[in-house]
């Protein structure tokens, strides 16, 4: 069974999204097809949005699923009232309905945070800059193609985290002891490691050739990097079948770190 899903929004529609796939997942067995609508901000353009849902049911016979964030009374409005209308209540306030303000108001403020943040990750990525590492909130560990990268951009881009990443090479693997540029930030440090055969995969679809995505390479880089993490007392966590914003969020937890952008 398969299901057309449509994402609508005034804006980028990364609510719409975000909401409509949590609760999806709750349903197994269904396959999805998405479709995303964004910036739909005028009648012509709803009206376009709503031929293509009108069509989508034609050609399946099935009821299309509509999650929209859209603000306009003139054009739609559902999802957004779902909740605002309790919080209406329970604030004793009446909601200014403006267009974009989720992604307008809250973030303009904390614009600058956020862009310093993402420069930091991005001048620090894979080891560059250590010098820098001063600044870090948290500096993540763990061997080639791992997510490192991901994660520390997603902290800095979501929450305004100062995330450096560093990545273990055998060099540093083969030493029982971490690399000299850590030492002095012991309490920042956070590993992440992964399953060898998920490694292995990821890597193929990077390089194929040579001994870097073989599966004894990948289980004895693991292995070590494991054993680094338990021997320095450095917390670690696995991140085999965990997505990036699980992995951060945990990192924040576990480091106990603040969000810049809350």
């Amino acid at each position: 069974m398969e299901r057309d899903v449509f994402f609508v929004s005034d804006r980028t529609g990364i609510t719409a999204e975000t909401l409509g796939l949590s609760l999806l997942a709750q349903f197994n067995g269904i396959g999805f097809k998405k479709h995303t609508h964004r910036f739909v901000d005028s009648m012509e353009k709803a009206r376009a949005v709503a031929e293509d849902i009108r069509r989508a049911a034609h050609e399946t016979n099935a009821r299309p699923i509509v999650f929209s964030t859209l603000i306009d009374e003139a054009v739609f409005f559902d999802l957004v009232d779902t909740f605002i209308s309790p919080l209406e209540v329970a604030l004793a306030q009446k909601s200014s309905h403006t267009i974009g303000r989720p992604r307008g108001g809250v973030d303009q403020s904390k614009y600058g945070v956020r862009m310093d943040a993402v420069n930091y990750a991005l001048i620090t990525d894979d080891g560059l800059h250590t010098r820098d590492y001063g600044r870090a909130d948290v500096i993540v560990l763990g061997v080639s193609r791992c997510g490192k990268t991901p994660t520390c951009l997603y902290l800095a881009l979501t929450f305004g985290v100062y995330a450096a990443n560093f990545p273990l090479t055998e060099e540093d693997l083969d030493n029982p002891r971490l690399p000299p540029a850590l030492g002095p930030y012991h309490s920042r440090l956070f590993g992440l490691t992964i399953n060898a055969h998920r490694l292995q995969q990821i890597r193929r679809e990077r390089m194929a050739g040579g001994t870097y995505a073989s599966l004894k390479r990948c289980q004895q880089e693991t292995a070590q990097a494991e054993a680094l993490f338990r021997a320095a007392g450095v917390p670690y966590t696995e991140v085999t079948a965990v997505s990036v914003e699980e992995i951060a969020t945990t990192i924040l937890h576990h480091m106990g770190l603040q969000w810049r952008l809350s």
